[in-house]
């Protein structure tokens, strides 16, 4: 069984997610990647990464990321939302599935980590801890003929920015699908302070190699390998589109209410993909018409506060008379989106 290593130098998280897609739908039909233990070594800049039935709006601070340039990027396996920074070290195992050995790859990074004088071990069927605190933790994916084993390990994370944008804003959002659960978590600098992302990835290539008890050539993945890869490109454009990282989201509803001088809205959005697909008004203000158009113009599009903005400042100008009405309006409903 020959051995395949890839790096990435590239911090996009989107980047990285496609290369993983890439190994894992593409690399597998490859005959020579096929016969293969293929291992992956990667990291982002600042992101929330999110599982693929995961709501972002109930996950995470959309707002504050986006002021802070955070990635938003939606995996295409289950389980819960992560943050990833420059502190953590990804690493992706693919093999054929009649050779995968997921205690093999647990044991390549315990091995990898007792290298540098850290002995972590194995809790349940996804983590990997040192001492009660967990600093990895794991997600599979398996097909007829191959099986993908991904993991993250805390290396330096910053856990203060991990609190800033996990904790979800108190929206009254009643959404289907998964919640996460948050972990006690260490870094491995706690045990080692001389790790860093360089030194982890080159324990973890060491270990690969002396498990398998082979020596292969390290491939280094850049932006250039987008051009000369059409399919990786193809997933990269997948995870970076709009729609992938938040029309996937699973419906859900929004409801708020408030009271103007000019009267009370208690306003319900049934969100569908990520459009508002049904808007209902109860309202005691006079102006039946104003209440009719708020809906007629929330209806049916993106739930982003970017396109909503756009369309109401669009309707203060065709309605000139219910300006201040709909600004008040306006920017209420903004402000309850951005918490």
């Amino acid at each position: 069984m020959k051995l395949r290593i890839l790096k990435s130098a590239v911090t996009n998280p989107w980047f990285n997610l496609a290369t993983e897609d890439w190994i894992f739908n593409t690399l597998g039909n490859d005959k020579k990647a096929s016969h293969s233990h293929t291992l992956f070594l990667w990291r982002n800049s600042e992101t929330v990464v999110i599982g693929r039935s995961q709501n972002p709006w109930v996950e995470c601070k959309t707002d504050k990321m986006e002021e802070d340039n955070v990635f938003l990027a939606r995996r295409q396996s289950g389980g819960g939302a992560v943050f990833h920074d420059l502190g953590n070290t990804n690493f992706t195992f693919l093999s054929p599935k009649n050779d995968y050995d997921q205690h093999a790859n647990f044991t390549i990074i315990i091995n990898a980590l007792k290298k540098l004088g850290i002995d972590a071990t194995l809790s349940g069927r996804n983590d990997m801890q040192v001492g009660d605190k967990k600093i990895s933790g794991s997600a599979f994916k398996h097909a007829v003929d191959r099986s993908f084993h991904h993991g993250t390990l805390l290396v330096n994370a910053n856990m203060q920015k991990l609190g800033d944008y996990l904790n979800p804003h108190p929206l009254k959002l009643h959404a289907k699908g998964i919640k996460s659960v948050r972990s006690r978590v260490a870094n491995l600098v706690d045990f080692n302070d001389a790790i860093n992302h360089e030194v982890l990835s080159d324990a973890i290539i060491e270990a690969f190699c002396e498990y398998y008890g082979q020596t292969v050539a390290v491939e280094e993945l850049d932006e250039n390998t987008l051009a000369k890869e059409p399919s990786l490109n193809k997933y990269y454009q997948q995870m970076a589109d709009w729609d992938w990282r938040f029309s996937k989201t699973p419906e859900f509803s929004h409801r708020i209410e408030t009271r103007f001088d000019w009267g009370m809205i208690d306003l319900h959005m049934d969100v569908k993909q990520a459009v508002i697909a049904e808007v209902v008004i109860f309202s005691d203000a006079l102006n039946v018409e104003l209440i009719d158009l708020l809906k007629d113009t929330l209806t049916g599009i993106k739930y982003d506060k970017h396109e909503i903005q756009d369309k109401l400042d669009k309707l203060q100008t065709a309605n000139s008379d219910l300006s201040d009405q709909i600004n008040d309006f306006e920017q209420w409903l903004i402000g309850e989106m951005e918490g």
